[in-house]
């Protein structure tokens, strides 16, 4: 197919079974969302919200975008940003992966880092204050409707159009921003009230359970607040899963079924495999995968990782 531009191809994103991983009573399926064009879930938040701002006059032409960012939210900001002709510049806390800073740079952005010492709310204020000095525009992420709206019109519905006539008892996703789950989740919840949703978040900051935050690996999962967009509403069932649980399942469906993916995207589909353990015969469960491997180079994803030649394993052949 042929587009006009870059944003036209975000969204429309697979839907694949996995045959290798998960019980056999039941059919696993995950939703690839690095198929959008910088290869994350966040893509659609990016494109939302910048149009929308276009739309109502608050962003005006030329104008500088800023925002805080655990990364995916960023890279997708620059892309949309360069594709429209805006600067953009990135809060985010030095402790997110390297690779995502150079992603952005990459992409014409600029990034600020705040420590890590001040958590997520210490890039938000940073971006705050950014905005307030130099008159850009705040993208507002886990506050501004147009990031849900976006998803209750496309996420939800391509989940809706796939599993037509098809049976789904459970959706499962994890809610970094509360977008995606308030969204998608909205529309799923109207049109198919059967579905289960399954809200997950990281063991160490159970913040939907109750709990205090505390440090955590799965990146762009649950910062130190509650995101206001996030509809507590939407979820059935509320679970939890470990960091090392996350990365060695993310490490296993790339080996196993060839979906290279990032830590999120482990540790949501450490929870449907959770999820399908205790299924019904013949459940059908859907999973996000937020987004690529590639983001984690530098992370506990690929921590021992061989970097020189497997001459250790061709010699014990």
């Amino acid at each position: 197919m042929i587009y006009d531009n870059i944003l036209q191809t975000i969204g429309n994103t697979p839907i694949v079974r996995l045959n290798r991983m998960g019980p056999d009573h039941v059919e696993l399926y995950v939703k690839v969302e690095s198929f959008n064009p910088m290869a994350s879930v966040k893509d659609r938040l990016a494109f939302a919200i910048v149009t929308d701002a276009l739309q109502s006059g608050a962003l005006k032409p030329g104008q500088t975008v800023v925002e805080a960012t655990s990364g995916n939210t960023g890279i997708a900001l620059a892309m949309v940003c360069a594709a429209l002709g805006h600067p953009f510049v990135a809060t985010m806390a030095d402790s997110f992966s390297i690779e995502r800073r150079k992603i952005m740079r990459g992409l014409g952005a600029k990034v600020i880092l705040t420590p890590a010492a001040e958590r997520g709310s210490g890039m938000v204020k940073k971006a705050e204050a950014l905005a307030a000095r130099h008159g850009w525009f705040l993208a507002r992420q886990f506050e501004n409707p147009a990031n849900p709206a976006y998803h209750a019109s496309t996420t939800g519905p391509e989940i809706l159009r796939d599993f037509a006539g098809r049976r789904l008892d459970y959706w499962v996703t994890g809610y970094g921003t509360g977008g995606t789950m308030s969204g998608a989740g909205r529309v799923i919840k109207a049109a198919r009230p059967e579905v289960s949703i399954v809200a997950t978040e990281p063991e160490a900051a159970t913040l939907l359970a109750g709990s205090a935050w505390a440090p955590h690996k799965i990146q762009g999962w649950t910062p130190d607040f509650i995101p206001a967009v996030l509809d507590r509403e939407i979820y059935d069932e509320l679970r939890s899963i470990s960091d090392a649980r996350a990365i060695a399942v993310a490490r296993e469906l790339a080996s196993s079924e060839g979906i290279f993916a990032g830590i999120s995207s482990g540790a949501t589909l450490a929870t449907a495999l959770d999820v399908a353990a205790e299924a019904a015969d013949g459940a059908v469960i859907l999973a996000m995968l937020p987004d690529t491997g590639e983001r984690y180079l530098s992370t506990p994803l690929f921590e021992g990782v061989n970097e020189g030649s497997d001459d250790d394993w061709l010699e014990s052949l």
